[in-house]
């Protein structure tokens, strides 16, 4: 099937299924929890992840069966809702840091983790709302958005049901789970370049996408090497 056609018709479900994996994430750690959180700011955060997916859903459908104009609608809703998952990220990730003295080289790493993961999301988004009038280009960056979750949501389930594999993982003072979610990206980014390109010879969507998802998977494991990287690290803990 030719992927214009598969986005249109089928992204719902490629949306939907990303949902119920975020859920199998998060089931263990915080869903099965929700009264032993701390504060406000776990409960905020999750609410606008799940208005998130919850309208990439519900967008994909609406194109499925045609209703554009309700489509364009509530498209609108991610100028709040995008805003307010970089938002509660920073807070969150934030409040988590106070609780430190002083960070260590793991946190370095996390810190990539967190901070270029919302950052690669942000590009993917801007770059979708920037071709929110070429439907093909819009759609393509818009399932790219994501790409930089996955890391979230996999290494929560690879620690809650397979902990057996977390010693397979490069340990930088503990595994990195990260990494699984960030080969997949890549995987699924590099498919759907070879995709694109065999059905439309397009090479400005998804390898572009595939470049900017290597720059953050890059960050995430090499990044806590780096001088300049702890000294923003440290600048942003002390914030």
């Amino acid at each position: 099937m030719k992927p214009d056609r598969t986005i249109f018709q089928k992204s719902h479900i490629f949306f939907a299924a990303f949902f119920l994996l975020m859920l199998a994430g998060f089931w263990l750690t915080y869903f099965t929890k929700i009264s032993d959180q701390e504060n406000y700011r776990m409960h905020v955060h999750g609410v606008t992840l799940i208005l998130w997916c919850t309208l990439l859903i519900s967008q994909a459908y609406l194109i499925r069966i045609k209703r554009y104009a309700l489509h364009k609608r509530l498209g609108k809703l991610s100028y709040v809702i995008v805003p307010l998952i970089a938002f509660t990220t920073i807070d969150l990730y934030k409040y988590r840091l106070s609780e430190l003295t002083i960070l260590s080289t793991r946190d370095y790493l996390f810190t990539a983790s967190v901070l270029i993961a919302l950052l690669t999301f942000l590009i993917f988004y801007g770059l979708a709302i920037y071709y929110k009038n070429k439907p093909a280009i819009h759609a393509r960056y818009i399932i790219c958005t994501v790409f930089p979750m996955f890391t979230a949501v996999f290494d929560r389930i690879i620690d809650s049901y397979f902990p057996f594999l977390l010693p397979y993982f490069p340990d930088v003072e503990g595994p990195v789970a990260q990494a699984f979610g960030l080969t997949l990206g890549d995987i699924c980014l590099f498919a759907l370049c070879i995709w694109d390109w065999r059905s439309h010879k397009r090479i400005y969507v998804f390898p572009i996408a595939l470049i900017i998802h290597l720059i953050y998977h890059f960050s995430v494991l090499y990044f806590y090497k780096f001088e300049f990287w702890r000294s923003f690290c440290n600048w942003f803990f002390h914030l």
